[in-house]
């Protein structure tokens, strides 16, 4: 009996692998955008952001932007939309990313959405440390906090896990590289590589 239950339970496992394997491999074809970024525009959108997002043109991957449309506290319904309808996301962690709401509830949004559907999440943590953004310590840390003041615990608690769950994913150092057209080139290279993974039935997820 103990061993029928076993098979019962592997089989049931295999099954729902399968069906989650389908799914992202479904996801994957049917989305609209190549690359959503997530950012914060005081920090890089003139700069850095600028630049990525001209070199991801020239090696033509498909990516969404806001053009400047003024950002609330809590994300719209296209934003939700554009960040499900995409096969990669793109975290741009700079020093001022948390004081931002709308920020974070993008950060959850996209975590939920790594988890749940198979979205491939890359992280470039320009000019901040990613223990400062797993920890919640030094610059990074105060400015969390000061954006916690008064917010529900429920989304804090979201917020820091989040948080948590993105700085552990291996990503790109601003200060490791001394050249920021190189970095910015291996990016694109990178996320050229794995959008080529898509065009057959199935798709990895990292």
């Amino acid at each position: 009996m103990a061993y029928s239950n076993f098979r019962l339970r592997q089989y049931y496992s295999i099954a729902d692998h399968s069906a989650f394997d389908l799914t992202t491999s479904s996801f994957h074809l049917n989305c609209t955008y190549d690359v959503f970024p997530s950012f914060h525009g005081a920090d890089v959108r003139r700069g850095f952001l600028s630049h990525v997002l001209k070199e991801f043109k020239r090696e033509a991957i498909d990516t969404f932007v806001d053009n400047n449309i003024e950002r609330g506290k809590s994300i719209g319904p296209r934003f939700i939309k554009s960040i499900r309808g995409s096969k990669i996301a793109i975290v741009l962690l700079s020093r001022n990313y948390a004081s931002s709401t709308w920020c974070l509830n993008e950060l959850a949004e996209i975590m939920s959405c790594r988890k749940e559907l198979g979205l491939i999440v890359m992280v470039i943590f320009y000019e901040v440390d990613p223990s400062d953004v797993k920890k919640l310590t030094g610059h990074f840390g105060k400015v969390f906090r000061k954006t916690c003041a008064g917010k529900i615990k429920d989304d804090i608690v979201r917020w820091r896990q989040a948080l948590a769950k993105v700085a552990t994913i291996a990503g790109y150092h601003s200060t490791n590289w001394e050249n920021e057209a190189a970095m910015i080139e291996q990016i694109a290279n990178d996320i050229s590589h794995k959008l080529n993974k898509f065009t057959g039935p199935s798709s990895e997820t990292p």
